[in-house]
C-alpha cells in the first residue's frame, strides 16, 4: 500500500496558474507552471486535464532560494525551508556527502545542503576565537539538543563528536595536500580556506597559514575539480586569496583602502564570485537585526532563542561602517562580478554570534543588497540563478522545464518590493509542498 501511495505522489500533477513568474533571471510572459512529481514539466503550454489547480492571482512564483554561506544543523535546515530557502551551502561543517548519509537519513522536512567539510586553517586559527574553550559540549549546544527528537539528537551528537574528534592539523604543505584529499574522500562538494588574522573579529594576531601552504591547498583542490572558497574580511586578505587562485570569496572586505578600485579589477579579472554576507558585516560593526526580528513574518516562524540572536550582534569591529560595504559591493557588481546571497549564520543559536538566523537572514541580505543599490530583480538573481550557476547546481535556481520543483509562492511582488519576499504563501521542495 505504501508503495502505491508513494507512486501516486510521484505522478501527481500540480498547475500553479494565473501567477507572475520570476524564473531566476527575469519576469517571463507565461502565467502558469506545471509540476509533476519532483520536477517542473512545463512553463506555460497546455494545462493537463488531471492537474490540481492552484490559483496564484496577485502572487509571484520564484525558484527556491539558495543561501551560499552557512554553518548548519538539522534545525537550521528545517528553519531555512520555512523561509523558502531550499538549499544551504555549508562553508565549514559536517554535511559532506558522507555526513549527509549518516545524519540526514530519513529526515525529509529540511532544505537540501552541500558542504566544504572541515575548512583549512592554522592550529588555533579562525574560527577558534569564536568557540568556547575546553572539550565539554557548550551550554548552547546542550540547550539545542533538549529540543530535538531522539533521532535528531543522536545525529547532532555524532556530528559534534566527529567535528571535535581529531581536528586535522595543517602546518605544512604535505598536511594541506592530505587535508584536501581527506575532504574529497568524505564527499566535500568544494573546499574552504581561512585567511583571517583576527582584527575584524576582535581577536588580532590569529595564526594564519603561509602563502605557500594556502596556494598548495588551492592547487590540490583544483586537481579534483573542486571550487575553492576563501574566508576573507579585509581588502588585503581578499587580494591574497585572488593571488592564490580561489574561485570565490566567502565574504566582502569590510575596509575601503585607496587601492580598492585596483582590488575590484583584480577580482573581476579573476572570474571569482563574491558572497558578501552584508548581514554579517552589519552585525560585526554592531548593528542588530531587530527590525527583521520584529517582523511578524519572521518571529512567527523562529524560536525565541533565534529571535534573541537576531536582536543582538557580533560588535567586534564597531569602527567599521556599512557605507563602505555598500560601496564595495556595488563596485564589484558594476565590474561584472557575480554577487551571491549568503549569511554566515551559525548552526545553533550562539549568544556571541548575533544578528543572523537561518532562512530569515537570506531575506535580510536581499534587502541590504537593494539598500546598497541593487534592483530587486538583481537581488533575487543573487539568491537563485547566480549561486546555482556558480556552484554547478544545474538542476535548481531557475524555473525552467526539467528543473527541480523547488519553488516559493509569494503574496505580492518582490521584483518591485524586495520586502515582499517574506510574505510566503507556499513552499515546494523537490515537488513536495512543505508550507501552504
Amino acid at each position: 500500500m505504501e508503495k502505491v501511495t508513494k507512486n501516486a505522489a510521484l505522478e501527481q500533477v500540480i498547475a500553479i496558474e494565473n501567477v507572475r513568474i520570476f524564473d531566476g533571471v527575469q519576469i517571463i510572459t507565461p502565467r502558469h507552471v506545471i509540476i509533476k512529481g519532483e520536477s517542473i514539466i512545463s512553463v506555460g503550454g497546455d494545462l493537463p486535464a488531471d492537474a490540481t489547480i492552484i490559483n496564484g492571482e496577485n502572487a509571484t512564483l520564484m525558484p527556491g532560494l539558495i543561501d551560499a554561506h552557512v554553518h548548519t544543523s538539522i534545525g537550521g535546515l528545517r528553519d531555512a525551508l520555512k523561509f523558502g530557502v531550499t538549499t544551504e551551502l555549508e562553508m565549514n561543517g559536517d554535511f559532506t556527502k558522507r555526513g549527509r548519509e549518516i545524519q540526514l537519513k530519513n529526515v525529509n522536512d529540511i532544505a537540501d545542503v552541500r558542504s566544504a567539510g572541515t575548512a583549512i586553517t592554522a592550529p588555533g586559527g579562525h574560527p577558534d576565537e569564536l568557540l568556547p574553550d575546553g572539550d565539554e559540549i557548550p551550554e548552547f549546544v546542550l540547550k539545542e539538543l533538549e529540543k530535538l527528537s531522539e533521532a535528531d539528537r543522536e545525529a547532532m551528537l555524532a556530528a559534534y563528536a566527529h567535528d571535535h574528534d581529531e581536528i586535522p592539523q595543517v602546518t605544512t604543505v604535505e598536511e594541506a595536500i592530505k587535508h584536501v584529499h581527506t575532504q574529497v574522500e568524505n564527499g566535500a562538494d568544494y573546499i574552504k580556506i581561512m585567511i583571517e588574522e583576527g582584527t575584524v573579529m576582535g581577536a588580532p594576531g590569529l595564526p594564519v597559514l603561509s602563502d605557500e601552504i594556502l596556494k598548495t591547498a588551492v592547487t590540490e583542490a583544483h586537481k579534483f575539480d573542486k571550487l575553492v572558497i576563501a574566508h576573507v574580511l579585509t581588502a588585503l586578505s581578499s587580494q591574497q586569496a585572488i593571488d592564490f587562485g580561489v574561485d570565490g570569496l566567502g565574504h566582502l572586505f569590510i575596509d575601503r583602502p585607496e587601492y580598492t578600485s585596483e582590488l575590484v579589477k583584480s577580482i573581476a579579472g579573476s572570474g571569482a564570485f563574491v558572497t558578501p554576507c552584508l548581514v554579517l558585516n552589519s552585525s560585526i560593526i554592531g548593528n542588530t537585526a531587530s527590525e527583521l526580528a520584529n517582523d511578524s513574518r519572521v518571529h512567527s516562524k523562529l524560536s525565541p532563542d533565534w529571535i534573541d540572536i537576531l536582536n543582538s550582534s557580533f560588535n567586534t569591529f564597531p569602527q567599521g561602517n556599512m557605507e563602505n560595504s555598500f560601496k564595495n559591493v556595488m563596485d564589484l557588481h558594476r565590474a561584472g562580478v557575480d554577487i551571491l546571497v549568503g549569511t554566515d549564520v551559525a548552526p545553533v543559536p550562539v549568544p556571541n554570534l548575533g544578528g543572523l538566523a537561518h532562512g530569515a537572514s537570506v531575506h535580510h541580505e536581499m534587502q541590504l543588497l537593494v539598500k546598497a543599490g541593487f534592483t530587486p530583480i538583481e537581488a533575487l538573481q543573487s539568491a537563485t540563478s547566480k549561486p546555482a550557476r556558480c556552484f554547478g547546481l544545474h538542476d535548481r535556481g531557475r524555473i525552467t522545464e526539467g528543473a527541480r520543483a523547488d519553488l516559493i509562492l509569494i503574496d505580492g511582488d518582490p521584483t518591485t518590493n524586495i520586502s515582499d519576499s517574506l510574505s510566503i504563501k507556499s513552499v515546494w521542495f523537490n515537488g513536495s509542498q512543505q508550507l501552504g
